[in-house]
């Protein structure tokens, strides 16, 4: 059991799960039956869990060279064999799994899966370290577009939101751990930019998918969506001011999540537009 909870807590369990309700949300939102929906969920569940495990075997080393205690391979919970065995496994199941939602379906499930495994290495230390970001957040909603039935193609805002997501992701992603980074030699692109730059990359990639979520999808839009695009463009700017005042302050990141959380509501109710 401890060895279980060891693998799980490797697995990334909160983006997980996050990554995993957003497409079951979408897959509803666009007009998934039942079984859809949850051949959906396993699909991306498997996937998650394939890049979590992986990335955790990869990264033990380096971990265990700043001392990061609370992660399980460094702490001795679990051996980094088993957590690259499992990212194996659960990547491998990935494939059967998505093929439950169409081989169109597939493939882009895949493209997503590699994109994500690519990251973990080598892209994570190099100047396009976001660009597997951006690739396989568009892959995920593309995928539970193309799984509908029918002949029905992801709309190019849809693509383009998903993409603008995951590259501010993953500069909002990176903040906290850029010292621990560059101590052990990682030099991606948030490196690269340094916080301030990352900060700001990550606000202006947010609030342009905002921009893309508000005013992409047919028809006039939303009051949710003109709101969320005004606070947006609101919030963003303010935590920059305070970081820029206070550095240590915690606001950018802060505000960086509440836009994300509401670009993620914004792409789950596009999906009644597909």
């Amino acid at each position: 059991m401890r060895t279980l909870l060891a693998l799980v807590r490797a697995s990334h369990p909160e983006p997980a799960a996050a990554v995993t309700s957003v497409a079951a949300m979408i897959a509803f939102a666009t007009g998934r039956p039942a079984g859809g929906v949850l051949a959906a969920a396993v699909a991306v569940l498997a996937s998650q869990l394939a890049v979590g495990w992986v990335n955790d075997a990869v990264d033990a080393p380096r971990d265990a060279a700043v001392g990061r205690r609370d992660k399980p391979i460094p702490a001795g919970a679990v051996s980094r064999r088993l957590v690259a065995v499992a990212g194996a496994v659960a990547a491998l199941a990935t494939v059967p799994l998505a093929l439950l939602s169409g081989v169109p379906a597939a493939v882009v499930a895949l493209v997503g899966l590699v994109s994500a495994l690519l990251y973990d290495w080598p892209l994570k230390s190099t100047p396009v370290s976001v660009l597997p970001y951006a690739v396989s957040f568009a892959a995920l909603p593309a995928f539970v577009v193309l799984g509908l039935p029918g002949a029905h193609r992801p709309p190019a805002w849809m693509l383009l939101a998903g993409g603008l997501m995951g590259a501010g992701a993953h500069f909002a992603n990176t903040l906290p751990d850029l010292d621990d980074d560059e101590r052990t030699g990682v030099r991606g692109l948030p490196h690269l930019l340094g916080p301030a730059g990352s900060r700001l990359a990550a606000g202006v990639l947010l609030l342009a998918a905002t921009a893309v979520l508000a005013f992409g999808p047919p028809g006039p839009p939303s009051w949710f969506g003109v709101s969320a695009f005004a606070g947006a463009a609101v919030v963003l700017p303010v935590g920059g001011y305070v970081a820029s005042r206070r550095p240590a302050s915690r606001a950018v990141f802060r505000a960086v999540l509440v836009v994300a959380v509401v670009d993620v509501a914004l792409l789950v109710a596009a999906g009644l537009k597909v």
